[in-house]
Formats: structure tokens, sequence, C-alpha cells
């Protein structure tokens, strides 16, 4: 079957996870993706191991870069310029990550691109945007996660700020690229123009906080670090049973009064503390301090299995 993209050429020029990780996907619907690498070095990524499957292609870099086939080209050698504008000429999206400015430079600006090809998707991947006080700012994953807020909600409550296990902030931009691009695909075809799409790490976090900048903007208190549990939902967290911990998820008061039969403790479904998951919340430490010790008294694998037949939400957490 054929993909949804066929058809479509990507011109790609990005590297490291962002960028790579939105023409990957867009490889995965189909489309066609040239991927330029520097002479030499190509991308970074490349070299960024142990493990490598084979010299030059380590694992990180195989992670966001399957369906594309490679060229290296000089971009600061006017016959590489050259090679750009005659592959963008037939190309129907071109994708940068590069800092701003830097492709104007090279002569491979989205103007300069619009003039051989006025229908061409350019999207542009920054960390801080293209203007602003951190437009020169390198724009790593970590980097952002931190000045954007991610880390300051991840992490156990008496702890540091943790980093989130993978380069989420990264991964999130690559996907709301390949997002736009697919809109401005789209409307292309209603309009016979093309576009310029400007991206950046920092806003696709900030966005990505979601209920806890919701939360922040409605309550004025600065949100805290959770650890495995919820800041309004109680209990929706990790429990240590005897020998590994198991994640509950009871998301509702439904769910509350099921799980407390469960546990062997239905007079805590109508305990006017736990009555209703705003009371949960406001009596959280009593609360798990009821729980957890009845949780220990069972392995994970037995909790799971009781908790599965009453349809409570639960899980192991699992290595890779």
């Amino acid at each position: 079957m054929a993909g949804a993209l066929e058809g479509i050429r990507v011109l790609d020029l990005s590297r490291v996870l962002a960028g790579p990780y939105c023409s990957m996907i867009l490889g995965d619907l189909g489309a066609d993706v040239i991927k330029i690498e520097r002479p030499g070095i190509g991308d970074e990524t490349r070299h960024w191991g142990p493990p490598f499957a084979a010299p030059g292609e380590s694992a990180y870099f195989l992670c966001a870069n399957r369906n594309k086939r490679s060229v290296t080209v000089n971009l600061k050698a006017p016959e590489g310029v050259e090679i750009i504008k005659a592959l963008a000429r037939k190309s129907d999206v071109l994708l940068e990550n590069f800092s701003p400015g830097t492709t104007d430079e090279l002569g491979i600006g989205y103007e300069a691109i619009r003039d051989v090809n006025p229908g061409i998707i350019y999207c542009s991947i920054t960390g801080f945007g293209p203007d602003g006080p951190y437009r020169n700012r390198s724009g790593y994953d970590l980097v952002v996660s931190a000045i954007g807020g991610l880390m300051g909600i991840t992490g156990e409550p008496e702890g540091p700020p943790v980093k989130v296990g993978v380069a989420i902030t990264d991964v999130c931009t690559g996907i709301s690229a390949q997002g736009a691009i697919c809109a401005a695909l789209y409307a292309r075809e209603k309009t016979g123009k093309g576009q310029r799409i400007d991206l950046s790490l920092l806003e696709t976090q900030v966005a990505a906080l979601v209920n806890m900048a919701s939360s922040y903007l409605i309550s004025g208190e600065i949100p805290r670090r959770w650890g495995t549990a919820h800041e309004t939902i109680v209990p929706y967290q990790g429990f240590e049973a005897q020998d590994k911990y198991v994640i509950i998820t009871a998301g509702n008061d439904q769910l509350w009064a099921r799980f407390c039969k469960v546990l062997g403790v239905p007079e805590l479904i109508d305990d006017p503390r736990f009555r209703t998951n705003p009371l949960r919340v406001e009596n959280r430490k009593e609360c798990i301090g009821i729980l957890a010790p009845i949780m220990k008294t069972k392995t994970r694998d037995e909790w799971i299995e009781l908790l599965n037949v009453e349809g409570i939400p639960c899980a192991p957490i699992n290595t890779m």
C-alpha cells in the first residue's frame, strides 16, 4: 500500500534529533527523504556512542535516520550551494535546523530557495526562535528542558531536578514539525503556494507543559516535582509492593471505590477525607500513608492480577 506522502520529496539539511526525527516520520509516510551531511563528518550523532552498529553508525544516529538517502555536500562552497538549489528545485520540502541566519549567510535561506521553487515548504527548527534575546543560543534538548520548565517539575519532591530519560523535547518538536509540514502540504494543494514554517524547541517544550502550565496560571503557585505522583489526582503514582514497584492510576471516584475494595479497606470509600478526588488531593499525605503499607503486603504481580480483574489501570515498571 502506498504511503500518504508518496511522490513528496524532502530535502533534509537537519542533524542530531528534532529535525531528523521529523524527516524520518515523513519517510515513514512515504516521502522520499534526501539527507544532506557534512563531508568527512556527517551528522554528528553518527559518532555518539557506543554502541555502534558499524563504524559511523551509532545507535543514536540510526534511531532517527531510517528511510533516507544520504549525500555529502559542502555547504560553504559555491558548488555546494548550487547543489542544494538544484535539489530544492525538485523538492517539496526543505527542512533545516541551523542557528538563525545561518542559511541566509550560506545563500540557501528561505528567500533564496523560494526563488528557485516558489511552492516549496521551508521548515526551520531552532532552539529559541528566529528572534529574541536567546536566538543565538545553542538549542540542545537538556538546555531547553531546563529553561522551559520541564526539569523543574521532574524528579522526586525532595530531590534535585531530573531530566527525562529520553530527549523528549527534541522528539516532540520533530513530531510538531512533521504535523506542520503535512498541514502546509495540504494547504498548498488548495492554494498552490508554499510557505515558511518556524518552530523552536522552547515553544514546543512550553506547549507540552499543558496542565502544569494552566495550573500555574489559575493558582499562581509554582508547580512542584511529584516523582511518579500526579498533581491533581490521588492515588495516581508508583507504590512499593513486596518485591517491586507497581503503578496505580485510580483516575476517578469509581476506580477509587474499586481500588479500596481490592485492598480490603472499603471503609475508605466514604471516609470524609477521601470521598472525592479533590478531597484525596487535599489529604494526600494521609491517604497515601494508609495505602502504602497495604501495598507492601503482596508482590507486584499479585497486585496486578487482582487489580486487572477489577479493571483498575495498573502496570509494572519495566526495563527496556
